[in-house]
């Protein structure tokens, strides 16, 4: 029987092509829909993976992580419903017949002990509003404690982990010969090793360079030169400069660094004695550039001077000093020392106080800033501050090493604060002594002077005795 040949049905070029793009269509409908449809994605990282599913049981997910209270109230659900399939079998046990009842009975012995098996490993927990709140306290002082555990350890962590720079440093006092500390010197930067701001690898090394540093930009003599202004204007330039630092809050850096200026541009001008507050406000107003975060601006500084010259005169005069300084105000001042050696002292802030009342009343006296080095200063404050709250030793082998200076040093410049300490409640210039005088500093300017620095004794054979 002859078989019909089957010929192929060929589409035209055009019917194929609207094919092609009915079908492209579609597509795009179909995806525009997905996309539409698509839900966005969770947490997938804190959510618990389903349980696959079990022959015939209905698959369940749980939603939050089993705890010891969760597993016990599931638990206890679960033999809830134990106990109300058993009772259901019973009763249909009861109806049919006692052989079934004798095998559902034993059934049922069987699932309470497993039942009672399951029940002594865990702890069933009766939950209500007030254990909830009680678990959650109890939870959060765990992780609080779990907390500061670890912030402990790893603070100790850091401190114990020697780093390179300390390394290297340890290796060159080795090889100069200078690893090992004298006898009877407390190491006062063993506090701070693990913080990375007080340098406590390189804080010796810093306090030498200063010591070498300080006499390069330290002011000449300049009274002499200064055909208008003599000793006692100074002195009541820094007074009124004290006061003005001390309504604006500034930081004490800038109080030293400000009288550092004055005196170093007096060494190199003539300044007549009209424009010597103008100096004073354009002084301050660098070095609050220099020392503050917040600096006040040239504004305050004209109305604290009442007015008497104009915002444009301060300007110029801060330009004519950084000009004739040559913008050099990186200097190791009276206070870079002070902190240091207050250090060293190992006191309280009844001392630091004291300290920081004699040293301002050396900068307000022309001989002592002129004629001493700011460290001199410096440890001299120390130690007649000692004197005057009789601290026995009043010198030790710890500020000796640290301060670069012995007893013997300091002597004529300690008599030289104790002079201004003890002339300091009759003087007309009060700025120092009504700011020490405060209880918010402990009112060290009411405490008497040091005898044995105004007597003229020895002072070094009383701290002998003292010891």
């Amino acid at each position: 029987m002859a078989s019909r040949p089957i010929v192929p049905v060929v589409q035209a070029a055009g019917e194929e092509a609207a094919l092609g793009r009915g079908k492209m269509k579609q597509t795009k409908k179909i995806g525009a829909a997905q996309s539409k449809n698509r839900r966005v994605l969770g947490d997938i990282g804190n959510l618990v993976p389903a349980q696959l599913p079990v022959e015939g049981k209905p698959s369940q997910q749980i939603s939050r992580p089993i705890t010891r209270r969760f597993g016990a109230q599931l638990l206890e659900n679960a033999q809830a419903a134990a106990v109300a399939e058993n009772n259901k079998k019973l009763a249909c046990v009861n109806l049919n017949g006692g052989d079934k009842a004798v095998g559902a009975e034993k059934r049922v012995a069987k699932r309470e002990v497993k039942v009672k098996k399951i029940s002594k490993s865990v702890e069933v927990i009766e939950i209500n509003s007030d254990t909830v709140e009680k678990a959650k306290e109890e939870t959060k002082e765990v992780a609080d404690k779990d907390l500061e555990n670890k912030k402990k350890a790893d603070k100790s962590a850091r401190r114990n982990v020697p780093t390179l720079t300390s390394v290297l440093t340890a290796r060159s006092k080795a090889a100069c010969g200078l690893s090992r500390r004298p006898e009877g010197i407390v190491d006062i930067d063993a506090a701070d090793a693990g913080d990375e701001l007080a340098v406590s690898d390189y804080v010796e090394d810093l306090y030498l360079f200063y010591k070498e540093a300080e006499n390069e930009c330290r002011p000449r003599d300049y009274m002499l030169s200064q055909p208008e202004i003599n000793e006692k204007m100074r002195a009541i330039l820094v007074d009124w400069l004290i006061d003005i630092h001390h309504k604006f809050e500034l930081m004490p850096e800038t109080l030293y660094l400000t009288i550092n200026i004055i005196d170093r541009f007096l060494s190199a001008e003539v300044v007549p004695r009209k424009e010597l507050q103008l100096l004073g406000m354009g002084a301050m107003f660098t070095a609050s550039k220099y020392e503050e975060i917040w600096a006040p601006e040239v504004n305050d500084f004209a109305c604290i001077a009442d007015r008497a010259y104009t915002n444009t005169q301060v300007l110029v005069m801060e330009k004519t000093i950084l000009g004739k300084l040559e913008w050099y105000l990186t200097v190791p001042t009276h206070y870079v020392f002070l902190a240091r050696f207050i250090k060293a002292s190992l006191r309280d802030d009844k001392l630091k106080h004291m300290v920081h009342f004699l040293a301002e009343l050396g900068l307000m006296n022309y001989g002592v800033t002129i004629r001493n080095s700011p460290s001199m200063v410096a440890a001299s404050a120390v130690y007649a501050a000692r004197c005057s709250l009789n601290v026995a030793p009043l010198w030790n082998k710890t500020l000796e090493f640290h301060t670069g200076y012995s007893e013997a040093q300091l002597m004529g410049c300690a008599r030289s604060l104790a002079s201004l300490h003890a002339k300091a409640k009759d003087e007309k210039l009060q700025g120092v002594y009504k700011k020490y005088s405060k209880s918010e500093r402990e009112a060290v300017a009411l405490i008497p002077p040091a005898r044995c620095l105004l007597e003229g004794g020895d002072a070094t054979s009383s701290s002998s005795r003292s010891v």
